[in-house]
C-alpha cells in the first residue's frame, strides 16, 4: 500500500487523483459497495489488533532499554549519534481539508492501540507563547517519546498550507518552510522516527455533504465552524497549496502518501495497512527478560 499510495517524484496534480476509488482492495472483496464496507471494517478491526500487539511490543522494547527510572522526551541531535541504539518510535501524520477524516481515521485504526504508549496531538492556531518561537517549537515539543506510537492531526505542515492562503506570513516566510520542513524531517528519521506522512483526499462535492450533515443533525452542531466555508471558498487555493508540499517534502526518507478518503471505510482500511507495512519493517518482538523467570516462578511458588 505504501508504493500503491506513495506521491511520485515530480509536480503533484490533486486534480488528477481520484478521491473515491479503493486502490489495493483486494479482488474478493469487490462485490457491491455494501460487501465491501463490511470487508473492509473487519479488516480493519483484524488489523486494529495487530496493530495493537505491534505497538505493545514497540513501547515494551523501549522500556526495557531504557531501563528503570530513564527518562524520555523528544527526539534530539543525541539520539541520531552513530550507535546510540535508542528505540525507533512511529509517527502518523494527518492532514486533510475541513471534514476530510482526521478525527475518524485516528479514532478507529489509532483506537484500536493501548492509550499507554499513544501519544496523539492536535494543532490548531499557535497560542502567543507558540508565535515567540519558530514555526517547528511547537512541534518539537510534541514529539512522540521512544517507544510510543504518535499521531498528529495537522501538523507543522500547516504553516505552508493556511499561513500561506490565509496569508498569515509573508511568502518569502511560508516559502523558505519548505527546506526547514525537509531538515526537520531529516533529523527525525536519523534519530529513529518511522514518519508516515498521509494525506486524506476528499472531493469538493463530498466535503459539502459533510458539512451539510453537521449543520442538518443537531448532535453535529459542535463540529462545524462557520469559518470552514470561507476555506470552502478557496477550495482551489487549498489545493494548489497542498499540491506544493506533497511536490517539495516527499522525500524518499519521509514520502507522502495520497489517502482518497470519500469512502471512510476504504480511508480506515488503506491508513490501517500503511501503518502495518511499518511496523512490518521494525521487525519487533518482546524483549526477553533480564531476570532469572524460574527462580522468580519458584519464588512466586514458595509464597
Amino acid at each position: 500500500m505504501r508504493e500503491l499510495l506513495r506521491v511520485g517524484g515530480g509536480a503533484v496534480d490533486l486534480a488528477a487523483i481520484d478521491p473515491r476509488p479503493t486502490r489495493g482492495l483486494p479482488a474478493p472483496a469487490a462485490e457491491g459497495d455494501g460487501s465491501r464496507k463490511a470487508w473492509a471494517r473487519e479488516q480493519v478491526r483484524l488489523l486494529g489488533a495487530a496493530l495493537g500487539r505491534q505497538q505493545e511490543m514497540l513501547y515494551a522494547t523501549a522500556q526495557a532499554a531504557a531501563g528503570p527510572g530513564a527518562p524520555t522526551g523528544a527526539p534530539t541531535a543525541a539520539d541520531a549519534a552513530p550507535g546510540r541504539g535508542r528505540p525507533d518510535r512511529v509517527l502518523l501524520v494527518l492532514q486533510a481539508m475541513d471534514c476530510g477524516g482526521k478525527d475518524g481515521t485516528i479514532r478507529r485504526v489509532a483506537g484500536a492501540m493501548n492509550p499507554l504508549g499513544l501519544h496523539i496531538r492536535s494543532f490548531g492556531p499557535p497560542t502567543e507563547r507558540e508565535r515567540r518561537h519558530d514555526f517547528l517549537w511547537r512541534i518539537r515539543r510534541a514529539l512522540p517519546p521512544p517507544g510510543y506510537v504518535g499521531v498528529f492531526n495537522r501538523s507543522h505542515y500547516e504553516d505552508v498550507l493556511i499561513a500561506r492562503v490565509e496569508s498569515l506570513a509573508p511568502e518569502a516566510t511560508w516559502r523558505a518552510r519548505y527546506d526547514e520542513i525537509n531538515a526537520f524531517e531529516r533529523e527525525l528519521t536519523g534519530s529513529g522516527v518511522r514518519l508516515v506522512k498521509v494525506m486524506l483526499h476528499i472531493s469538493h462535492a463530498e466535503q459539502g455533504e459533510r458539512l451539510l450533515a453537521r449543520l442538518t443533525d443537531p448532535t453535529k452542531h459542535w463540529k462545524y465552524n462557520p469559518s470552514d466555508l470561507d476555506s470552502r471558498a478557496r477550495w482551489g487555493d487549498y489545493q494548489a497549496a497542498y499540491a506544493e508540499a506533497l511536490s517539495r517534502c516527499g522525500t524518499d526518507a519521509a514520502p507522502w502518501h495520497v489517502v482518497p478518503a470519500d469512502r471512510k471505510w476504504y480511508r480506515d482500511w488503506a491508513v490501517a495497512h500503511l501503518l502495518r507495512e511499518t511496523f512490518d519493517d521494525l521487525d519487533l518482538g518482546y524483549p526477553p527478560a533480564d531476570f532469572d523467570v524460574a527462580a522468580e516462578r519458584s519464588r512466586l511458588c514458595g509464597t
